[in-house]
């Protein structure tokens, strides 16, 4: 039926506004939308408005100019990174997303899999400190050095800001502590630590099974005088967050590497250090993006040493828990 033969019988009072709604297969409030813009403007108003140009389109010089980059010099870059060297070097001001679908449909980058019912992501803790990650990495992580090293992480689940790292030649208990201690003497006490079942962290009296509560390793006990929950992973996925910016570093080392002359081991440690510290590899905003979001971690000082952050939800006063 007709819209207008049904608006003319609803203006004279022969059916309600539902009934016409329902006679015209739509809602009761597009009705209204329909009946008020056909009064501002006859039936042009009736168009459909989704067919019109976007005034929010991209420029399509604009796109072309972003996909032959990606051709020509950022073949094999993430569409993080990528979006990130645009905005740096070369002018570019349009968003991730419109960046990433581009990319996708001129097929540059292969779109993620869709993920599965089972491993959804858990939710990120509500404020900076609830709950920090710490983990290691062994990865050729120095171009032209033919070992290996642990790369060690310790980073914020909020914000996925890195507030740790530095390359050692095996973790174990020393690097486990001086990754808290730096969190601890920049930024102040945290409230959780989250980490694998590595035996510098717990004792596991069965293999594949929890781990001891009341047996405690160095590092459980240091975390216990300092009012630290330790948190144990049992699977490799629960390690997401730290997986992902491990992952997002070593493409960021491999594609920067390929693109230059292979630079000096203490070059090659400086840069690696400054791309995880800086908060630009794991998610965009980065620590002061994240400190702005959810407030900041408490400094570590002499009157706030034995002071955690978020202590509030600690003791009770906040969500959370």
């Amino acid at each position: 039926m007709r819209f207008m033969d049904v608006l003319g019988r609803s203006e004279r009072s022969e059916l309600s506004q539902m009934e016409a709604a329902e006679l015209l297969g739509i809602s009761e409030r597009t009705f209204r939308r329909w009946r008020d813009r056909h009064r501002e403007a006859g039936l042009a108003g009736l168009a459909d408005r989704r067919l019109a140009p976007s005034l929010r389109r991209a420029p399509v010089a604009e796109i072309e100019r972003m996909l032959g980059l990606y051709r020509d010099l950022y073949r094999g870059f993430t569409v993080k990174h990528f979006h990130e060297q645009l905005g740096k070097r070369h002018g570019y001001t349009l968003g991730y997303t419109v960046t990433k679908l581009h990319l996708h449909r001129a097929g540059l980058v292969q779109a993620a899999t869709k993920r599965s019912a089972h491993r959804k992501k858990r939710p990120r803790r509500p404020m900076v400190g609830m709950m920090l990650h710490q983990d290691a990495s062994t990865h050729a992580w120095l171009a032209g050095d033919a070992g290996k090293h642990d790369l060690v992480v310790t980073m914020d689940d909020a914000t996925s800001a890195i507030y740790s790292m530095f390359l050692v030649d095996e973790e174990g208990t020393a690097s486990s502590l001086r990754g808290v201690r730096e969190v601890v003497a920049k930024h102040g006490l945290f409230c959780s630590l989250y980490t694998d079942r590595g035996s510098h962290y717990f004792l596991t009296p069965e293999a594949g099974g929890r781990v001891s509560k009341t047996i405690l390793t160095q590092v459980g006990r240091a975390l216990k005088q300092l009012g630290i929950e330790h948190i144990a992973a049992y699977s490799p996925q629960a390690r997401g967050r730290s997986e992902r910016a491990f992952s997002t570093l070593q493409d960021r080392r491999r594609t920067t590497s390929s693109s230059r002359s292979t630079p000096s081991r203490k070059v090659q440690r400086s840069s690696l250090m400054r791309w995880g510290l800086a908060g630009d590899p794991v998610r965009s905003g980065g620590t002061d993006g994240g400190q702005r979001q959810h407030g900041k971690v408490a400094a570590a000082d002499s009157a706030t040493a034995a002071k955690p952050i978020a202590c509030a939800l600690r003791q009770g006063d906040g969500a959370g828990a």
